[in-house]
């Protein structure tokens, strides 16, 4: 089990640093100038070197590199050209609302997937499992941006029950907040109910396939005891990696609903760095979220070790 976990470890270490040398390369051969667009086009060519210089713009590309990886290591992420204070506290004001839309947005999604999958499976090739089935795969195809719109449309505009969009922040309220956040965890979730809900259906169809499945019928168990004492249980270890790699997904992709939803959250933060040039926020942030999808695919993988012992063999 050592050898297997520092076995994952190095290579998190190497997909980190591969990923890291990718962001910062993407983002230094896109076109523009951060110095130029902070002073205009008008700004005169000294200007522009002071401004350069100021933002370590005028360093080789390899040197400014490694400083910034160096303080990502140390935890400091630099200072943001636009905001002019340290990307650390735009990162800490802004988790708390991404986190929770994640979360508030996994347990939505959990609590929709495992009871259709259940169904849909106990009652293969009936009504309910083609409708269930039908559902998941009208879910996959409709995009979560325009099926957040739908939700804003109906909900915020025409019934008036939601707000169309924003945050009131965490000191106006625990259930203000996350009346704010349910349309966006809705939009979020939809997609990943319906991968998550055929998953289940798979894995416990071939679990009821088992020849324990049959001897515990054989034995005079009802089918609905059989399903729920035997297979259930069994079936959900694959369903709990996706559900694992669901999260760090939900994570890093709420960029286009949290600025549908016009959330001031860490997506919301990527998309005002993108527009305003603002490099060091847009490789910080990129490489924070890309740091926590490969940790949580790396506690997956122990977890999975740790209930399925053959994985842990070279």
């Amino acid at each position: 089990m050592v050898r297997y976990i520092v076995t994952r470890f190095c290579v998190l270490s190497v997909s980190l640093l591969v990923a890291s040398g990718i962001i910062f390369t993407m983002l230094e051969i896109v076109p523009g100038d951060p110095a130029s667009f902070m002073l205009g086009v008008n700004a005169e060519a000294d200007t522009l070197a002071a401004m350069r210089r100021e933002l370590g713009l005028d360093q080789p590309m390899l040197q400014r590199y490694l400083a910034w990886l160096g303080g990502m290591l140390t935890g400091d992420f630099g200072i943001s050209h636009t905001y002019r204070v340290p990307v650390s506290e735009l990162v800490m004001a802004r988790i708390w609302i991404s986190l929770p839309l994640a979360i508030f947005a996994l347990i939505l999604s959990t609590l929709i997937a495992v009871p259709a999958g259940l169904i849909a499976a106990s009652r293969r090739g009936r009504v309910s499992d083609w409708t269930v089935m039908g559902t998941t795969q009208l879910g996959i195809a409709i995009p979560n941006f325009w099926f957040a719109m739908i939700l804003v449309s109906i909900f915020a505009i025409k019934l008036r029950w939601f707000s169309a969009g924003g945050f009131p922040g965490w000191d106006q309220g625990f259930w203000i907040c996350m009346q704010a956040l349910l349309l966006p965890a809705i939009a979020l979730a939809l997609p990943q109910a319906s991968i998550l809900a055929r998953v289940m259906r798979s894995s416990l169809l071939e679990t009821l396939s088992q020849d324990y499945i049959r001897t515990a019928r054989a034995k005079g168990l009802s089918h609905r005891r059989t399903v729920w004492a035997h297979a259930f249980r069994n079936a959900l270890i694959p369903v709990l990696t996706i559900i694992g790699l669901q999260f760090s997904f939900l994570i890093a992709g709420a960029i286009i609903i949290e600025n549908v939803f016009f959330l001031p959250g860490l997506g919301r933060l990527i998309f005002q760095g993108i527009t305003q040039r603002d490099l060091i926020v847009v490789e910080s942030v990129v490489m924070l979220l890309v740091f926590a999808v490969i940790c949580v695919n790396f506690l997956v993988d122990i977890a999975y070790a740790l209930v399925d012992p053959r994985l842990r063999r070279p």
